[in-house]
């Protein structure tokens, strides 16, 4: 996705160019056939970031002074609040409370910003469902589901809390000088196995034990990302460069994503606009950010195998709705792909 696009030598329809055989079947130097699997290399030095970011941050917790004395509650998964090294540090930070808290809102207003004032998508600012708007749609109901069912819900507990559960964890409240905080204590522990996190802190328990992946990492790099991935595409073609993703078709050959962009567009002229827009950049703002509060996540919050699980979640959802349909045509007749 990253070629610049040379002088057409192909003819063109209304402006659409026409479909050619060096379009149909593309390869490596090797001579084999691109992976669709794979990311393109722009998209790879894209989602390099995140880990790079999550190594960064780890770094600079070992190696700050202030950061590595100060004490670490593996309870709250941070530094005590009377100890923290920056402000940042802190769960009450107004990025952590009023961002990531709620990241997911910032991150669904970002998406359906570019979705209905990008012209790629269909007519700006008009509530028209186009086939392109539909399927970017149901590629944020799947991302959206996977944060749902490993942070909120999933047929009980989430993902996130079960698998801590799993591997020992438990909720534990301290017994108190009162009978009321004794019987607290009694009702937790008979009922401490269809806790949630959230229950477990309202009751005034703490989640201790077990292996508890960082929902922060996880829905910063996975709300992220997946706006990374959808503005992509409309950002290339207003730069005026050459499409890089491949798919395989249904005979089964490897073929350049331009070619089902010609298929869907056919005659259609689709505009391309000579500014990124509001909803880009509204998208682009809220990735920003996210990787800053990533890289605070990484530094402050967590440990290191936590901080890791959290971005192998995060990439495998990642994979599954935005690099799988392009090997697989029945699942990409039904999610798409960005810019497709």
């Amino acid at each position: 996705m990253t070629t610049r696009r040379s002088k057409p030598n192909t003819a063109t329809q209304d402006g659409a160019p026409v479909p050619t055989a060096s379009m149909k079947t593309t390869t490596t130097p090797s001579g084999a056939p691109q992976s669709p699997y794979l990311p393109t290399s722009l998209e790879t030095a894209l989602l390099a970031i995140y880990p790079g970011t999550l190594l960064l941050g780890s770094l600079f917790s070992v190696l700050n002074g202030a950061t590595r004395n100060a004490p670490y509650s593996a309870v709250l998964q941070a530094h005590t609040p009377s100890h923290a090294p920056s402000y940042f540090a802190r769960k009450s930070n107004i990025f952590n409370v009023y961002f990531v808290k709620i990241g997911w809102f910032w991150i669904t207003g970002a998406f359906f910003l570019f979705l209905f004032s990008h012209s790629s998508l269909g007519p700006r600012f008009t509530p028209v469902l186009t086939p392109r708007r539909v399927k970017a749609t149901l590629r944020y109901c799947a991302v959206t589901a996977v944060w749902c069912a490993l942070t909120q819900w999933f047929f009980g507990p989430p993902i996130i809390d079960r698998g801590f559960r799993f591997t020992g964890g438990q909720c534990e409240i301290i017994y108190g000088d009162s009978a009321a905080d004794n019987a607290k204590q009694a009702d937790m522990s008979m009922g401490r196995e269809v806790l949630t996190h959230a229950a477990c802190k309202v009751a005034g328990g703490t989640w201790k034990g077990g292996h508890d992946i960082s929902g922060h990492v996880f829905i910063l790099i996975l709300g992220s990302a997946m706006l990374w991935l959808e503005i992509l595409p409309a950002v290339l073609r207003a730069s005026g460069l050459r499409e890089e993703r491949r798919v395989q078709l249904a005979d089964g050959k490897v073929a350049s994503a331009a070619v089902e962009t010609q298929e869907r567009d056919g005659n259609m002229h689709v505009p391309v606009p000579e500014e990124l827009g509001v909803g880009v950049k509204a998208a682009l703002s809220v990735a920003g950010l996210s990787l800053w509060m990533l890289l605070m996540t990484a530094a402050y919050f967590h440990t290191w195998f936590e901080k890791f699980t959290g971005l192998i979640v995060a990439f495998a959802a990642l994979w599954v709705v935005y690099f799988l349909p392009r090997g697989v045509p029945a699942l990409r007749a039904v999610l798409g792909m960005p810019g497709v």
